[in-house]
């Protein structure tokens, strides 16, 4: 014997109908024998409630009355075969007749008592299985139509009645008996009191029905069958990754489905718990999925929690004073009334000094469990023993759920670190003794959010995402973009890491999407699609969408995105730039940056600072991190110089290198921005702040490459035309290094807190003699590489090796 049982959705519709129909086809003729239980037909339920409240209300009701006649006839007419139809509609109309005589009673006395109500609504299991089990009938004619109020017998509390458990496994027995090798089609939700008053079985009743039949007849399992794969790690609307768990155990079940997971009702369930029963949640729409098997012990998993549930508006209550401490009972009296007058508590938390405690609630109750609180301690709030109770609202609940985790040291640091590190407060944590639980409640406009980032936390074999805002679309953006577009199937398979590029903006347009704008024609979605660019308006909708591991990046050279910086940290998001200017500007701003940044636990990561795609900050922070002591740092930061002074040699002057590397793409269109050092002078500061050294633009002693008379120029002909003038100088300065077997580089140095750009003469001992092309190159000489320096080399410039530095940096945000 199976139970097999049917929600609303799988009845829903004709093609739902016709799947339910194969289903249990297939059940019938594997050779296992079937029970089936049905809701209503999707919607129907709700339906017959407006109209029970609206004969009440004296408003009319046939409308609605001919919109459900017509929802079953129609299937009646597409199901079942003309010569067949007549009695089945015939039924159908006459069970429509009696909801309608009892309707107009309602409407008559203008009363809808409990009773009444209930009856209604048993209409809806009543035509539903009515009308499954005809149809079924064509191709199994042992289907036969149970009213389940016949069999199960409750009190009289209508709404919610309780099970008169002994009378109905007396009758079910007796149907089974009566009924052997039948394919029974039963009502779910209803049932009947002693005098045989149809009532319902609450919330969750037709999982009830099924559970109550399942354990009566020993089942070998209980299939809830739905539109959902099962029970999932979290709310599939919310958390795109959410994918279905093999198996939970009842108690993991339980506490999946109080926070939040509305595939089951626990409480419904407790007959076939108790038989110890299986219960397997399966895809109506999806048959072949294997779904979720609900069983009485969890089995092994390569995950430390079975998921991550949530219930998106509460109301915590807080309650504090010196009259709970060392008082026996408090606890007690607080919680006794609020049973009694129906207020559900969903979570409670109570401070060890016990001076205060706090509760959540549903936001309805809040107001009246104040009310009740103050009415019940008014003498203890009069002698001031105990503090106005305070309400908070607008507030969420996340918990993190499995057995594995009482066996799994750092669950709590796992979680409360993904929640730090993305800004997201905690107002209250509760843990039971069992640990098969952890609650926190936290901002409701936090919760989507929070269940991204906990989900990635926890299933860590799952792919990471990262969402990313960029600014600058220039030729390192650009090529960013083709980088990133390229690589997704890699990063994806061998990195497990899916980056989202969900904002992008220049100078003129900001275009956003949060399932990710595709990278193969982004161009043509930010010309379409994009609004008027504004950064102030594209940093606060970046804000707005409060997206988990978000990344802020900077691939322009102006100086306003790094005036957000500060702000951006603030909002717990990590910042990845290639614009020198916030790093090299103030040391105080740059100070306050990197203390935001650790303060709100996000990443600052600025490599391309330096040495475009050379990872030289890297290497400078992991020496020092290790505990290595620098002694002295050495390099040729600059492209353009290093190109320049590499090709000055032979016969060639000055000048002609100059106007050859402007030709290349090599400079600015005023050379003097690149010769005159400032570039490389913000790289070195960089390096020197990194190092520990609190030092100001003023402080770096900077050596001119250019006479005084080359720098004063007014425009840049006048500048190459007293740079034609200077020939003698520099050909002076090749015929001293030539003759002295040397060669010329522009060379800064750190040492001892001291900073120096100059030009300087090297011999084929030292490590840039060998420097060409326009390569970069930095020696770190410290107390662990004295004897032979730790020299890095590599291209310094380029949009290809730049952008490659920020996509470096990128990947490595929450490593």
């Amino acid at each position: 014997m199976k139970i097999l049982k049917f929600g609303g959705t799988s009845v829903g519709s004709v093609e739902s109908i016709q799947a339910v129909l194969q289903i249990v086809k297939q059940t019938y003729e594997s050779g296992e024998q079937p029970l089936v239980v049905l809701s209503a037909m999707s919607g129907i339920t709700n339906l017959l409630t407006k109209m029970a409240e609206d004969a009440a209300a004296g408003l009319p009701f046939m409308d609605d009355l001919k919109s459900l006649e017509t929802k079953h006839f129609d299937v009646v007419k597409k199901l079942i075969a003309v010569k067949y139809q007549n009695p089945v509609l015939t039924k159908l109309k006459l069970l429509v007749n009696e909801l309608e005589d009892l309707l107009q009673g309602v409407f008559a006395l203008r009363e809808l008592s409990l009773q009444s109500k209930d009856l209604i609504l048993s209409y809806g299991e009543r035509c539903s299985n009515y009308l499954v089990s005809k149809i079924m009938e064509q191709e199994i004619p042992e289907s036969e139509y149970i009213n389940a109020s016949y069999y199960i017998k409750t009190d009289s509390n209508f709404g919610n009645a309780h099970l008169n458990e002994t009378l109905t496994n007396q009758l079910i027995q007796a149907l089974a008996q009566t009924h052997s090798g039948k394919l029974l089609f039963v009502t779910g939700f209803i049932g009947s009191n002693e005098q045989g008053r149809v009532t319902t079985l609450g919330r969750g009743g037709s999982d009830y029905t099924a559970a109550i039949f399942g354990s009566v007849l020993n089942a070998s399992a209980i299939e809830i069958w739905t539109d959902v794969n099962g029970m999932l790690t979290a709310d599939p609307r919310v958390v795109k990754k959410a994918f279905s768990l093999p198996v939970l155990s009842y108690t993991e079940a339980m506490e999946l489905s109080y926070f939040g997971a509305k595939v089951i009702y626990p409480p419904t369930m407790v007959p076939a718990f108790m038989k110890k029963i299986p219960i397997v949640i399966r895809n109506t729409f999806q048959p072949e999925f294997a779904g979720t098997r609900i069983q009485f012990e969890s089995e092994k998993s390569g995950y430390p929690i079975k998921g991550i549930s949530s219930i998106s508006d509460v109301s915590v209550i807080n309650l504090t004073g010196s009259g709970m401490v060392g008082k026996s009972g408090f606890s007690g009296r607080l919680f006794t009334l609020l049973a009694r007058e129906q207020i559900n508590v969903i979570l409670i938390t109570q401070s060890s000094s016990e001076h205060s405690i706090t509760f959540a609630v549903n936001p309805n109750d809040a107001h009246k469990a104040v009310q009740l609180i103050n009415t019940e301690f008014e003498l203890e709030l009069l002698a001031n023993k105990l503090s106005v109770p305070v309400i908070e609202e607008d507030l969420g609940i996340l918990a993190i759920v499995g057995e594995n985790m009482k066996r799994t040291p750092g669950m709590s640091g796992r979680l409360f670190h993904a929640l730090g590190r993305n800004g997201i407060n905690v107002r209250a944590i509760a843990q039971g003794s069992s640990e098969f639980n952890i609650s926190v409640i936290i901002n409701k406009e936090d919760l989507a959010k929070a269940l991204n980032a906990v989900h990635d936390a926890f299933f860590a074999e799952l792919k990471k995402t990262l969402y990313v805002f960029n600014v600058g679309t220039g030729n390192i953006g650009a090529t960013l973009f083709k980088q990133l577009h390229k690589q997704h199937d890699f990063l994806l398979e061998q990195n497990d890491i899916e980056i989202k590029v969900v904002g992008i903006s220049n100078s003129r347009k900001m275009v956003f999407n949060q399932e990710g704008i595709d990278l193969s024609k982004w161009q043509e979605q930010l010309e379409k699609d994009g609004t008027a660019a504004d950064l102030g308006s594209f940093i606060q909708a970046m804000q707005a969408m409060n997206l988990p591991n978000c990344v802020f990046i900077d691939n322009t050279a102006s100086k306003l995105p790094s005036t957000y910086y500060e702000e951006i940290f603030k909002s717990n998001i990590s910042v990845v730039t290639c614009n020198k200017i916030a790093n090299s500007g103030s040391y105080e701003q740059y100070k306050c940056l990197h203390e935001t940044a650790r303060k709100h636990g996000v990443d600052f990561f600025y490599e391309t600072n330096v040495g475009a795609g050379l990872p030289i900050v890297r290497v400078l922070k992991d020496l020092m991190l290790s505990g290595d002591r620098i002694l002295r740092i050495e390099a040729i930061l600059s492209g353009t110089i290093s190109y320049i002074f590499n090709n000055f040699k032979g016969d060639v002057s000055f000048y002609d290198v100059v106007k050859k590397a402007q030709e290349l793409g090599y400079t600015e269109p005023d050379p003097r921005d690149d010769l005159g050092g400032i570039d490389f002078m913000r790289k070195m500061l960089i390096l020197a702040r990194d190092a520990g050294y609190p030092l100001e633009s003023a402080d770096v002693q900077l050596g001119n490459i250019l006479p005084e008379r080359c720098l004063q120029a007014s425009t840049v002909d006048e500048f190459y035309t007293e740079l034609l003038k200077a020939e003698d100088y520099f050909n002076q300065l090749k015929k001293d290094a030539e003759e002295q077997g040397k060669v010329i580089r522009y060379i800064g140095s750190l040492e001892n807190g001291e900073v120096k750009i100059s030009l300087q003469m090297v011999d084929e001992q030292h490590p840039f003699y060998a420097l060409s092309g326009s390569d970069n190159i930095i020696s770190f000489c410290t107390e662990r590489y004295k004897e032979r320096p730790l020299v890095v080399k590599g291209p310094g410039a380029g949009a290809e090796v730049t952008a490659a530095g920020v996509f470096a940096d990128l990947v490595n945000v929450g490593a």
